[in-house]
């Protein structure tokens, strides 16, 4: 099993920038493919961006694609989403959540999720 625990989240002004980072229990962390999403109020939650159990390989979604950076340090155990140029529509609660199957977007793929950590980006 694994437990996870999202931090970085807060408020930011368009254009600015955030670094959200996701803790995970147990040893087997570096087993497991690592997404984030995101859900803003009133709408579902939607894919963000998922990397690799080795890291070799990301995925975004298009909305972020050219702004986001997803990362992991196996050895720490963490998990990295590095959010530049941010616009008032990524304002939402962000997810981390593990997978074992390979760099999947749906919700419904993965097993383990964090309770969330909010971004707020004002214009």
């Amino acid at each position: 099993q694994v437990q996870l625990v999202e931090s970085g989240g807060g408020l930011v002004q368009a254009g600015g920038s955030l670094r959200l980072s996701c803790a995970a229990s147990g040893r087997t962390f570096s087993s497991y493919d690592m997404g984030w999403f995101r859900q803003a109020p009133g709408k579902e939650r939607e894919f963000v961006a998922v990397i690799s159990w080795s890291g070799g390989s990301t995925y975004y979604a298009d909305s972020v694609k050219g702004r986001f950076t997803i990362s992991r340090d196996n050895a720490k155990n963490t998990v990295y989403l590095q959010m530049n140029s941010l616009q008032p529509e990524d304002t939402a609660v962000y997810y981390c959540a593990a997978s074992l199957l390979n760099l999947r977007v749906g919700v419904r793929e993965y097993a383990y999720w964090g309770q969330g950590t909010q971004v707020t980006v004002s214009s």
